[in-house]
């Protein structure tokens, strides 16, 4: 499946749900998606708090698409190509120089 296509899927889903509507209590604002985007981040933290190894993959999966899909909405939103702007990034990233500890 194209990331396009997982776009569109999320934006039906969100949609059935009401979300997008202007009296939605879960209004689908950049800076709320943000927020909810940095909290389902914490919660794959969580996967590793006091452990090195992983416990639970399907949970740690779950919160790994929640991520995936806070980010593929935000760019949605905001008019801005992930999968162009990953494209840069990976380009970008070819030319730099990271030193070594």
């Amino acid at each position: 499946m194209q990331l396009k296509e997982l776009e569109e899927r999320m934006h039906a889903f969100v949609t059935n749900k009401g979300w997008y509507e202007e009296d939605s209590p879960r209004q689908q604002s950049p800076r709320n998606l943000a927020i909810s985007l940095a909290v389902e981040a914490a919660e794959i933290l969580e996967h590793f708090q006091w452990q090195d190894e992983l416990k639970d993959r399907d949970s740690l999966a779950g919160e790994l698409a929640d991520v995936a899909l806070y980010l593929l909405q935000i760019s949605s939103i905001t008019g801005i190509d992930l999968e162009q702007a990953i494209l840069d990034k990976l380009a970008e990233n070819e030319s730099r120089q990271w030193p070594y500890p």
